[in-house]
């Protein structure tokens, strides 16, 4: 039955608000007994399970939960600590000064947005862009846990101290984590600066980007 203009507006406004401006279609011509890779509906239907979520207080003082954008079935998942304010106004990670950094890093190693999925570790903007709670963190962290088991990356990379803390569960300073890979879930995690924190203290670019070279080498094979 075709669908009337309504239905395919509604969705996609759905994919829109889901994954921004880049849109994934799936194919049905298929074969039921040809398995069918469903990525990127888990992740959509995950989103709507949990995007009024009201587990801590975070909830009542959010414009939007910002869930997270790019390729559900990507090599590398960037994951932050919270968003900011432009990130809760637009509810998409990453589209500040910060994220605008981050796509150029990205373009560097030869990457662009499509090719990753970024997340954060907390979904609703702490105000005044505070550090996360603890009790915050342990609220969210079952949703970041999901996704990430939902995409299966082969590499997580860490932006910033809060998120490394949070994935491997250990309370290291950021420097004493650089350089080294960690494991979470059988997935290698590779611990980097926030662009935030480069916007901040431009010293730190210069160590930031031998980490996304090692990055290239190791996960895109380029030297």
């Amino acid at each position: 039955m075709p669908l009337g203009k309504k239905t395919v507006n509604h969705y996609l406004n759905q994919q829109k608000e889901l994954f921004g401006n880049q849109l994934y279609i799936s194919s049905n011509t298929k074969s039921p007994e040809t398995p069918i890779n469903n990525n990127n509906t888990d992740l959509q239907q995950y989103y709507f399970d949990i995007k009024d979520c009201l587990e801590c207080s975070l909830g009542f003082t959010r414009t939007n939960f910002v869930f997270g954008v790019g390729n559900p079935t990507a090599d590398l998942v960037f994951v932050g600590e919270a968003p900011g304010h432009n990130e809760d106004l637009k509810g998409e990670p990453f589209v500040g000064r910060a994220g605008k950094l981050l796509d150029k890093i990205l373009a560097a190693i030869s990457l662009s947005r499509k090719d990753i999925y970024i997340c954060n570790v907390i979904k609703c903007r702490p105000p005044e862009n505070r550090n996360p709670s603890s009790k915050e963190i342990e609220k969210c962290r079952p949703y970041l846990d999901t996704q990430l088991k939902m995409i299966k990356p082969k590499a997580i990379i860490a932006l910033g101290k809060i998120a490394a803390n949070t994935l491997l569960e250990n309370d290291l300073a950021l420097k004493k984590m650089r350089g080294e890979t960690f494991c979470y879930k059988g997935i290698d995690v590779i611990v980097t600066y926030h662009p935030a924190a480069l916007l901040r203290n431009p010293n730190f670019k210069k160590p930031c980007w031998e980490d996304f070279k090692m990055i290239r080498k190791t996960y895109l094979k380029i030297k």
